[in-house]
């Protein structure tokens, strides 16, 4: 019999043994899907990893499996880094940059050509390029990754977070897609700094590494309408967009399935993390390195699956009046 969690539930304890209860059902899990091989600190990690961690709109926080362990978000910083150019030069970021799903995979340059160097959202690799191109328009490198690191401590509340530098430096020696789509939006003129510079912080975005805990704990703002303890980070309104482009774009190719299948709000990284939001309800994060084919947590996706069946948090369960 599956565990019930509704919305409002009076079972302080369920979020944590819901949590333990798929923890333990994908411990064994047959398949797992594959680990990114093409940044080879990130093909080191055992695809045996699972970690999960819940943070209800109260601040209960529920752990499971891997929890505690920093991984590589990768991704999952695009969200931050989003977050951060709007609040630089609002919704000017829109002329550089769309808001509809790509349907491609999130290295893929196929698109840019016809629609002129406008990557389609910014949660693709060339998305993500142009919002860093964007955040250094009014800070050197060094400021920019700075004021990342600075920023999801805040979120987190733990000073203890830290960018992999070893990753940053792997993804600098392997980054030739990067730097291809980097140099054909600098021909269409929509990379304005010099693309070594912007790359170099952009891959130092991506090696941020955290922990389910931390992850979960940054990414409070969107599950509670921009505020995060008690101090409002970013205003109602544009929280719920973020949360909107997530729910559309989070995934590359992989996103309609994820809202069919899951219906939250999500960004997946290739370190195998997933950020997902229960507005209103909960700010999840799990990890599992094994990818599916679109580069999203195989298991991670099976257990937010599972989650939300047991839960009823998916932003298309009925709610009563």
């Amino acid at each position: 019999m599956e565990a019930s969690l509704n919305k409002g539930t009076s079972d302080a304890d369920a979020p944590g043994a819901v949590i333990a209860e798929i923890a333990e059902e994908l411990r064994f899990a047959d398949y797992r899907g594959k680990v990114a091989d093409y940044i080879p600190p990130l093909a080191a990690v055992p695809d045996t990893k699972f970690g999960i961690a819940v943070v209800m709109a109260d601040g209960a926080v529920h752990t499971a499996g891997d929890a505690e362990e920093a991984f590589s978000i990768q991704s999952i910083s695009k969200v931050f880094a989003l977050t951060l150019a709007l609040g630089a030069v609002g919704d000017q970021l829109w002329s550089r940059v769309g808001r509809e799903p790509s349907g491609s995979a999130f290295n893929s340059i196929v698109q840019l050509e016809t629609e002129h160097g406008i990557p389609r959202n910014p949660f693709i690799n060339a998305g993500a390029i142009v919002v860093t191109d964007v955040l250094l328009g009014r800070l050197e490198p060094r400021e920019a990754i700075g004021q990342m690191l600075r920023f999801v401590r805040e979120l987190a509340g733990d000073d203890g977070i830290v960018i992999d530098e070893v990753v940053a430096a792997a993804e600098s020696e392997t980054g030739f897609r990067n730097r291809a789509l980097a140099n054909y939006m600098r021909a269409f003129g929509n990379i304005h700094g010099d693309v070594e510079r912007v790359l170099g912080t952009y891959f130092h975005f991506c090696a941020l590494a955290m922990s389910c805990r931390q992850l979960a704990l940054a990414g409070r703002y969107l599950m509670n309408g921009g505020i995060s303890h008690g101090h409002r980070v970013i205003n109602e309104r544009r929280a719920r967009r973020i949360n909107a482009l997530m729910m559309s774009c989070g995934h590359y190719d992989n996103s309609g399935d994820f809202a069919y299948r899951i219906g939250l709000p999500g960004k997946s990284g290739v370190g195998g993390g997933i950020l997902a939001v229960a507005p209103g309800t909960a700010s999840i994060a799990v990890w599992s390195p094994g990818l599916n084919q679109s580069g999203n947590s195989h298991l991670g996706q099976l257990a937010l699956e599972r989650l939300v069946q047991r839960t009823g948090w998916s932003v298309f369960e009925p709610r009563s009046l």
